[in-house]
């Protein structure tokens, strides 16, 4: 236990609060001032992107999912937001990645996190907490995207998606924090590549998590954990590269397949879950579990987490030693979040395709196909696209490899959801992208259940998952 206290400090300020006015109008006047100032800056060309839309809310009439109140939907998504559940305590009081963020300059340690850089590591800015003056300021190229204070003016805004910092009295960065939205949020892009609106329950598929965790100047709680050096962390962290996680690393030791892939695993979309069983690529549990495993194990939140299956020393031995089956923290900042966050959840839909991104006629023939001859609603039984109660599968069954499903309890691999496929073509398919693209996945079923489809059809049924 001494390991993981000191490894994983639950202590820290919960919940998110709303910037005072004061802080809020310094912000901007601090950005003001470097418009003002002439600031040069190469910034991303302005993209508008037609599919901006918001994803909304479904499940029942009034867009929430039925049995839900508003009061509670709208608790849930101030959690998933915004809510760092006290683990700023973890990410900055001990890894001191708000040193490596704000830079030498600005009180901290290196060159800082530029927005420009962080951009390029996926991490996506919220347009609507921005003034408006301040955006044509960005679009104009008079706001400095290569200057890290410009990133702590961000996180003064609340507008940098998934991430909180906090100041102390000088305004100085004094820690930061991360949120569920992190991961499973993005934005439309409306003002420039990677600022817009928000997009909830969208994986992220181009967020560097190991870089951006990488940064961190003290990792050496990790590797003492991992019982490594801080010279391997970092060779794993390097490895997931974009939009992948490796959420089982902490529990079980194991960086990489046996064929020398990173064990990492693509972030999965948290929209379309009204319905389906299980969560996760191996089906660990409900989502309110995932939420709690996620909130307490992942992002080092102080809260309650209960699982004896993770004492199971020969298949979790980093879980097993430090006990993260019975983590019980004098307080909880994240029970009481779970209730909203689970309503939240299930109000989020999957996403319609943009028009234009299917051939409709095809994807009518494909319909056909994904409902006879492919017999692919066997398993994706609609509307939820996945079955209806125990909806797992060996890794014999659907003939590949059984790496990651025996990294779970269940040893099994779940039938994803196949609403908003679209949205998260980005990185392959399967749980670690091992399938480049829709085509290559419908052809890896028809091979192996012997289907008989031809290019035509294959590329009909193609059309259908895209129209879904």
């Amino acid at each position: 236990m001494a390991d993981q206290e000191e490894t994983f400090s639950r202590n820290g300020t919960a919940a998110r609060r709303s910037p005072s006015p004061r802080r809020r109008r310094a912000a901007i006047v601090a950005l003001a001032a470097l418009v003002a100032g002439g600031l040069a800056a190469s910034l991303f060309a302005s993209a508008s992107d037609p599919s901006s839309a918001a994803t909304k809310g479904a499940a029942g009439a009034n867009g929430r999912p039925v049995g839900a109140s508003a009061t509670l939907v709208e608790q849930g998504k101030q959690t998933f937001r915004f809510d760092t559940f006290g683990d700023q305590a973890f990410w900055g009081n001990t890894l001191h990645l708000n040193q490596a963020i704000a830079g030498a300059k600005n009180g901290g340690v290196g060159p800082g996190l530029s927005p420009k850089t962080a951009l390029a590591l996926g991490l996506k800015v919220d347009v609507n907490p921005i003034p408006l003056p301040v955006r044509q300021a960005i679009l104009a190229g008079k706001v400095n995207l290569n200057d890290p204070a410009v990133t702590l003016l961000l996180l003064k805004l609340n507008a940098v998606v998934g991430v909180k910092g906090f100041f102390n009295a000088a305004g100085r960065l004094s820690s930061v924090g991360i949120e569920c939205a992190l991961c499973h949020s993005t934005v439309d892009n409306s003002l420039a590549p990677g600022i817009g609106a928000r997009r909830d329950g969208w994986a992220n598929r181009d967020l560097n998590v190991g870089a951006i965790i990488g940064l961190s100047p003290n990792l050496r709680p990790v590797a003492k954990l991992l019982h490594t050096n801080v010279a391997t962390v970092k060779k794993v962290l390097a490895s997931w590269g974009p939009g992948k996680f490796d959420a089982e690393l902490f529990l079980d030791g194991k960086a990489f397949q046996p064929n020398g892939r990173s064990a990492a695993t693509l972030i999965p979309p948290a929209f379309g879950l009204a319905g389906v069983n299980l969560h996760t690529w191996t089906g660990w549990g409900s989502i309110p579990y995932w939420n709690a495993f996620v909130a307490v194990l992942e992002m080092h939140g102080q809260g309650r987490f209960f699982d004896p299956r993770l004492d199971n020393a020969r298949q979790f031995p980093i879980a097993a030693e430090n006990r993260f089956g019975h983590v019980n923290p004098r307080v909880d900042l994240v029970t009481s979040k779970l209730p909203g966050l689970h309503a939240y959840q299930l109000a989020l839909a999957a996403p319609k395709p943009p028009k234009g991104s299917f051939d409709p006629a095809a994807a009518a023939r494909g319909k056909k196909l994904f409902n006879a001859q492919a017999r692919c609603s066997t398993c994706h039984v609609p509307p939820i696209f996945t079955e209806p109660g125990w909806n797992l599968h060996t890794a014999r069954q659907i003939h590949i490899d059984s790496f990651e499903a025996d990294r779970s309890p269940t040893h099994m691999y779940r039938t994803s959801p196949l609403a908003g496929l679209w949205t998260h073509q980005k990185g392959g398919f399967y749980h670690d992208g091992r399938f480049k693209n829709l085509r290559t996945v419908v052809w890896h079923y028809n091979v192996i259940f012997k289907l008989g489809l031809t290019l035509k059809q294959r590329s009909d049924l193609t059309q259908y998952l895209l129209s879904l």
